[in-house]
């Protein structure tokens, strides 16, 4: 008797989902099937680039789609490099390895839109329309073939089997119909070619079915017969060397789908058929969403590399520069060879010249998004603007020249994402810098002391709060000869109002204050001094060099922190009621003094989302003042 094996426990859970028909298009396990099998053969191909013994005859390799509506049955299958009995047991036993625990923190609470595929678990949509799935294969060198069966998520079996030729054969038990879903239309043969044509136009192996036709009958007058042939019901011409006006944005956005660059809408795409110095098509997409790996070490970059309509490399990594390694799509070009390695391609010429036209022409597709489509370009910004930041910053700053119209960024006035060009080409002529205020959020930057000075002066401020931002912009330094200025830094270029000054010996006064003050808190900050920047409040830290509190707080919570720190400066609003109080204990009352310090110093903390070294001595001070 043959034991039952369990899945594991996520896979399971996982394929319950599958079987209750999380995704609203059903068709789509045809398509998903079909991939797999095309995968299958790609594998033999790539064996016989390395395996002189195995020669590769495209035209005995194809995909065969074969419904029998009397046994309710729907067979996929291939002449790929089939399963082992472990491949079975590693392949179908256990659910999307690299991202299954991932899987139930991220897509539980949705509507099932983004799994299919996403996490590796194509095969299984294949329960959204069958009650049994059963798997014989033969793998590629092995005499003894093998047949995985389920019923769903109560496990499944694998036994020995007999079949004549290497490859898989996929048979679903196709679901009865129900009073809401017409399950019948996965056996007819309409029904199945215009799902192939649909997602799997572009599969460059042939899918065959027979067919049924009508033809006169031999022999009579008028009579008509029905006869059944095999054909092949894709077209395999691939989509890139198709005329561009041929195709429209749906036959780009199958092409996405089917070749699994994501399972968003792309926001855009670019077909190139380049005719000069190198020939190539390319086409690229855009995507909408970022991908759940995007920002791990897991995440591979590239695009896929054709040598004229052979596949070389399903990761190109050398087309790509970093800072648009969001960017999917395929290249073939007719200059590569089709046994080119890694190594060699790292030093092609031809390769190097792509790689460079397709830089330019992301930049291009972009800055024309961000023209004409600013909705969709701000919909691409929310999604990868941090990785175009980061180019900025990688690499000392060698890429800013190509990324940096690219930016957006909050503004203070327009209280909206606008672009460098856009501020500076309405920046006042007395205004030298570019100010920006750093944080965690827009309503925590909107109430900042520091901003104070800069906002009654009717210039504009740009919020800063991703952790990348206040990094990219120390490596752009300026923008059209205008430099960032940091809201906190220690001189904003801005003379105050005279009005409030204090007198010569008012600012002695005030020294010899500051001066006790600095005494108190010691190495704690580098200097206490009157502001020019504060008007309503009270107290408020600001900076000297490079390193500001926002890049202090960022370098502190990454794991090789070296505890670097910024150079505070604690600035008094001398026009404010505390001041008062302050020279007042400074007169009469050093107990006072130290107390009132430390508590405007970690006040100012405070604001700045910086921790207070002693909360308890804090809460205590607190408490003196009030009795």
């Amino acid at each position: 008797m043959t034991t039952k094996q369990q899945f594991k426990a996520e896979s399971k859970r996982l394929l319950e989902m599958m079987i209750n028909s999380i995704y609203t298009q059903r068709e789509i396990f045809l398509r998903e099937l079909i991939s797999n099998a095309s995968d299958a053969i790609d594998k033999i191909y790539y064996k016989a680039l390395t395996d002189d013994t195995l020669v590769f005859n495209q035209a005995d390799y194809y995909i065969k789609v074969t419904a029998d509506q009397a046994n309710r049955t729907l067979t996929i299958s291939d002449t790929g490099i089939g399963m082992t009995e472990e491949e079975l047991e590693n392949h179908l036993g256990v659910i999307a390895k690299s991202g299954s625990l991932a899987f139930k923190s991220e897509n539980e609470a949705k509507d099932g839109h983004n799994i299919i595929g996403q996490f590796g678990v194509g095969f299984y949509s294949a329960f959204m329309v069958a009650d049994v799935v059963t798997v014989i294969s033969k793998a590629l060198g092995s005499d003894q073939a093998y047949k995985w069966e389920s019923e769903g998520a109560d496990g499944y079996t694998i036994v020995p089997c007999e079949k004549a030729t290497v490859g898989t054969d996929i048979i679903l038990k196709i679901k009865d119909n129900t009073e809401d879903d017409q399950y019948d239309e996965y056996l007819e043969e309409y029904r199945l070619k215009a799902i192939i044509k649909k997602y799997s136009d572009f599969i460059r192996y042939p899918i065959k079915m027979d067919v049924t036709g009508r033809r006169p009958k031999e022999g009579s007058d008028g009579e008509y017969e029905d006869y059944r042939e095999e054909q092949t019901v894709n077209s395999m011409v691939p989509i890139w060397r198709k005329n561009k006006n041929e195709l429209t944005t749906e036959d780009y956005n199958n092409f996405y789908f089917e070749k699994r660059y994501g399972f968003d809408q792309p926001l855009k795409h670019i077909h190139i058929s380049a005719d000069g110095a190198v020939v190539y098509n390319a086409i690229l997409f855009i995507p909408e969403n970022t991908p759940f790996d995007y920002y791990t070490k897991e995440y591979e970059k590239g695009l896929e590399l054709y040598s004229n309509g052979v596949l070389i490399m399903n990761k190109c990594a050398d087309l790509l520069p970093d800072y648009f390694s969001f960017v999917k799509g395929m290249v073939d070009s007719e200059d590569l060879s089709l046994n080119i390695s890694r190594e060699m391609l790292q030093h092609d010429r031809q390769l190097t010249l792509i790689a460079k036209n397709i830089k330019n022409k992301i930049k291009s597709q972009l800055q024309s998004l961000l023209k004409d489509e600013r909705e969709k370009y701000e919909q691409f910004y929310k999604s990868f603007g941090r990785q175009l930041k980061f180019g900025v910053y990688s690499d000392y700053g060698a890429n800013k020249d190509v990324l940096q119209d690219l930016l957006l960024f909050y503004s203070s006035k327009e209280k909206k994402l606008i672009t460098l060009d856009e501020y500076v080409s309405r920046m006042p002529e007395d205004q030298k810098f570019i100010y920006y205020a750093s944080g965690e959020s827009i309503e925590r930057i909107d109430k900042l002391p520091q901003t104070e000075l800069v906002a009654d002066k009717g210039y504009e401020i740009l919020y800063f709060t991703d952790d990348i931002d206040e990094f990219a912009i120390k490596m752009l330094m300026n923008y059209k000869e205008k430099e960032f200025k940091s809201v906190s830094s220690g001189d904003l270029g801005i003379e105050p109002d005279t009005k409030d000054a204090p007198t010569e010996a008012e600012e002695s006064d005030n020294k010899e204050l500051f001066e006790a003050m600095k005494g108190i808190l010691s190495d704690k900050v580098k200097q206490v001094k009157a502001s020019k920047r504060l008007k309503s409040h009270p107290v408020c830290l600001s900076t000297e060099g490079e390193v500001t509190i926002e890049m202090e707080k960022i370098l502190k919570a990454m794991p090789n922190n070296q505890d670097v720190k910024a150079d505070k400066v604690l600035e008094i609003n001398v026009n404010h009621d505390v001041f008062g109080a302050l020279k007042n204990a400074h007169q009469h009352d050093k107990e006072k003094l130290s107390l009132y310090t430390n508590l405007l110093y970690n006040q100012a903390l405070l604001i700045e989302g910086l921790t207070v070294q002693d909360p308890v001595e804090f809460t205590n001070s607190i408490c003196k003042i009030m009795v």
